[in-house]
């Protein structure tokens, strides 16, 4: 049963509200006479003690149990070096422990894995051996999975070859592909820990619900359905709220192409699974850059929809409820076919009429189509972009600048049109989204700890983040102390609601602001989509914190460069450009900060540590529109020589 941690029946915690222990025990549960002995709360409880199993035991528990998972035979004979001698794991270093076969099914994208299950040409059932065995060797390396079911994978494999053989054809679009699931999804056969020790052995921290091992969110049926192959599940950090992925259970996931990094957040594990090529492709979630981050983060493809387009419907989450900014499901992986593919999948099965919050819109070839025939046009079928290179809250580092501008380049030389982007005050949109931490909150408090997750504050009755802790008295990481440690009332009905008021006539501002660029493009329209960093650094440094001054050297640094896109829920996708030269990528000795934040970002930027990294930029599109803004992304990636990373 694990150690467990006793407490007598008279308990004395001080008068502070971030006590997990105090919200504990108002639950009804408990029969609890207490009178508070200013500034002491004296707690005497009646016929219980309260016994706590040791989190840390729980925790070890649960990583040992999925470590077990791997066969013997696919255990690395010894330990990685350390990030000082192996800074790089993906390529060469993973490929040593795979065979030819299995390197030729591992680094071919999704869309030609389906090409080949499909015709017969490969089995379900060697292509997901294959994959296992990757994923296996990925998880070792960066510790990425929190959910191992490789057994049942391969047999679900058999059955599709079973399939295959009986009727001669494939059982459907996505017959034998394997797809990786952000430990948001429930599948049965395996827990959703979501990274909390206290959801172990629990469906979302209940027990006995009867959903345990058996439910399965939306999205899951549909992709079996599809044919698809679901094998395992990735990190994320606890709470789902950071651009970095770490929690209890599994440590820190780290970044396979420069281990002195993150592999982003909250779809962390995704991003460094599908580096390592341990997935063709995988399905994240985003409420403030959480699929965009990790694919930019490992030099991928990735797409944040607009709300509604992609079933949510039975997925855990942080914070259940909270609707000002909502979270949006999206796929990642090495190609921007491997997007289309699987988002075609998934409208095909018509997700409206199982999730009452997707919107009946099937896929839209047409709007691909109108891009490519811009393209095909010439010299008057200009495309347009707008150029925005920074938020006036932070300044990214040098190699985003440059990717930047390797952006811009390549589309000129293809003939298409740029402008300078200059919308409505960015920070504007962050005070209405209650970033914390950011000094323009010294400057306007109007919206100071407005009801967005990402802020202190939730907009429900409860604090669910801090009740999943309590339930096992496990400690927040430092990158989820830094904004939720602190306990503060909740906000009521009215400053939510004059919240969502800010946010729509913020939406309808930038609405307008896009519709004027049609005088600047010289194409007779607006521009069709924005090139823009989604952070100010090539990926974020885990100890961030011993750099800037004063009190913004313990802060993290935030995603205003993403999060905007969510509160406009616009379509946006990433685009994987360049690596890290320390010879071209200096330090910009000269540079004066706009703020403690930006200090802290210039401060924390040291080529030797960041040489080889992954850089990437977003490209936005309206709501919506995610055919074309995959249409454009298309365009720009197979111009860099990046059809498939």
């Amino acid at each position: 049963m694990g150690t467990f941690r006793t407490y007598p029946a008279a308990i004395k915690i001080k008068d502070d509200i971030n006590s997990e222990l105090h919200h504990l025990l108002l639950s009804p549960k408990y029969q609890i006479d207490f009178s508070i002995v200013s500034p002491l709360y004296h707690y005497s409880i009646l016929q219980h003690e309260i016994a706590i199993m040791d989190w840390k035991t729980a925790a070890q528990k649960k990583c040992d149990f999925v470590n077990a998972l791997i066969p013997s035979e696919w255990r690395l004979p010894s330990p990685v070096p350390p990030a000082s001698e192996q800074r790089d794991v993906t390529g060469v270093y993973i490929q040593q422990f795979l065979s030819e076969r299995e390197i030729e099914i591992t680094e071919t994208d999704a869309v030609g894995i389906v090409k080949h299950t499909t015709g017969g040409e490969w089995t379900a059932t060697e292509v997901t051996q294959a994959f296992c065995h990757r994923a296996a060797l990925a998880h070792q390396m960066v510790n990425c999975l929190h959910e191992i079911f490789f057994e049942a994978a391969i047999a679900e494999a058999q059955k599709l070859d079973n399939y295959y053989k009986a009727h001669g054809k494939p059982l459907g679009p996505l017959h034998g592909l394997p797809v990786s699931l952000k430990d948001q999804f429930h599948v049965k056969g395996v827990e959703t820990t979501m990274g909390y020790v206290g959801w172990i052995g629990t469906f979302e921290g209940q027990k006995g619900t009867g959903k345990e091992k058996v439910f399965e969110s939306e999205m899951v049926r549909e992709l079996r359905e599809l044919g698809a192959i679901l094998f395992c599940k990735t990190s994320v950090p606890h709470t789902l709220m950071a651009g970095e992925t770490v929690n209890n259970i599994i440590g820190y996931t780290w970044n396979p192409k420069n281990r002195n990094l993150a592999c982003g957040g909250s779809s962390g594990g995704e991003g460094a699974l599908i580096s390592l090529k341990g997935s063709p492709v995988g399905f994240g979630t985003d409420i403030g850059g959480s699929i965009r981050i990790p694919a930019a983060f490992n030099g991928l493809y990735g797409i944040r929809p607009s709300s509604g387009r992609l079933p949510y419907e039975g997925m855990a989450n942080s914070m259940d409820g909270q609707n000002t900014i909502l979270s949006v499901v999206g796929p990642i992986g090495t190609s921007v076919g491997a997007l289309k593919l699987v988002i075609k999948g998934i409208l095909s099965r018509e997700p409206w009429l199982h999730d009452p919050l997707v919107a009946e819109i099937p896929w839209r070839d047409e709007q691909e189509q109108a891009v490519l025939e811009l393209v095909k046009q010439g010299g008057g079928g200009q495309l347009a972009f707008g150029i925005m290179r920074g938020d006036e809250n932070v300044t990214p580092q040098p190699p985003v600048k440059r990717a930047l501008d390797v952006v811009v380049k390549t589309v000129e030389k293809l003939g298409h049109k740029v402008i300078e982007w200059k919308p409505p005050s960015h920070a504007k949109a962050l005070e209405i989204a209650a970033i914390p931490n950011l000094d323009l909150r010294r400057r306007n408090r109007r919206f100071y700890n407005a009801p967005f997750p990402l802020s202190k504050h939730t907009n429900t009755n409860k604090t669910p983040v801090h009740a999943a802790f309590a339930l096992s008295g496990e400690p927040m990481a430092s990158q989820i102390s830094s904004v939720y440690g602190e306990r503060k009332e909740e906000y009521t009905a009215s400053r939510i609601a004059a919240t969502n008021v800010a946010k729509r006539q913020f939406q309808k501002e930038y609405m307008e602001y896009w519709n004027s660029t049609s005088s600047l493009t010289g194409t007779g329209r607006p521009v069709d989509a924005i090139i823009a960093p989604l952070a100010p650094f090539p990926a974020a440094r885990p100890d961030i914190a011993k750099f800037g001054k004063g009190e913004n050297k313990l802060k993290r640094i935030m995603p205003g460069l993403s999060v905007w896109v969510n509160l406009l829920d616009y379509a946006a996708a990433t685009l994987p450009v360049t690596t890290v030269d320390k010879a071209v990528d200096k330090v910009d000795e000269g540079y004066v900060p706009l703020n403690g934040q930006d200090e802290k970002v210039h401060l924390s930027y040291d080529p030797e540590v960041y040489d080889g990294a992954h850089v990437a930029v977003q490209i936005v599109g309206r709501r919506f529109q995610e055919e074309k803004v995959l249409a454009l992304t298309e365009i720009l990636g197979d111009a860099l020589g990046k059809h498939v990373v």
